[in-house]
């Protein structure tokens, strides 16, 4: 199956080159194309964008998350739909493990995995590492409904079936919301081999365990009540 690439990207214009470089160093055969949906950005995140091969630069007017995505979705010629956010950077195995997963298991409808937070101090990378084995995988193991945001490959056919992403999710749970309604028309997957390497900038922002408790409330809250409990968020550009 062909793979499509999505970035959703606001203002992103000092990270976008290195997520650009690791994927296009990473990209399998299969990799059809690479979409930088540029989500109402005020620099030059476009024009770095364009500068790279495989990479078509699609405009997003409307800033939000789940917007850039369903935009991503819309666009993309690929079978596979590959979301990752513009401050990651794809380690060598990733796309690998893609090919790997979807070739042996046809009711697979998304794959997913954890952050590896690459500017964290040791010990709040060691505190999340066992937040993922402790909560996380257990969750996932009990209720099939962990996707991680900028983590995640879902079958095209699968988001358009369930009516794409919900645009009035600002921010917070999008995630979450998902994964409700993917695990109602096959398989999700949460890997800890499936991991990408991503910026704690928003850790680094806002409080480590802050941030850390709003993950996890929203998390509970729209599994349980099918709707964000935070509603508000903080654009972080380190």
């Amino acid at each position: 199956m062909k793979i499509s690439l999505i970035i959703p990207a606001y203002n992103e214009e000092k990270n976008i080159r290195v997520c650009l470089q690791k994927a296009l160093e990473r990209a399998p055969k299969n990799l059809r194309e690479i979409l930088v949906i540029d989500n109402a950005s005020t620099d030059r995140t476009a024009e770095v964008a364009s500068s790279f091969a495989k990479t078509r630069v699609v405009s997003e007017p409307k800033k939000g998350i789940t917007r850039a995505r369903q935009k991503g979705l819309v666009e993309a010629k690929g079978e596979l739909l590959a979301y990752v956010d513009a401050d990651t950077k794809i380690p060598k195995n990733w796309f690998n493990l893609i090919n790997q997963e979807f070739s042996k298991d046809s009711s697979l409808v998304c794959l997913t995995g954890p952050y590896y937070y690459y500017d964290l101090p040791a010990w709040q990378r060691k505190i999340i590492e066992l937040t993922y084995l402790f909560f996380i995988c257990p969750a996932h193991r009990f209720m099939s409904s962990v996707v991680t945001g900028g983590n995640f490959v879902a079958k095209k056919e699968a988001l358009e079936k369930i009516g794409g992403f919900d645009e009035t999710i600002p921010f917070y749970g999008e995630d979450t919301d998902l994964a409700v309604r993917l695990k109602k028309v096959g398989r999700i997957v949460f890997s800890r081999n499936f991991y990408i390497n991503t910026s704690g900038r928003r850790y680094i922002e806002e409080g480590f365990f802050r941030i850390g408790v709003i993950y996890v409330i929203n998390y509970i809250w729209e599994t349980i009540f099918r709707k964000p409990f935070t509603t508000n968020y903080k654009d972080v550009r380190l």
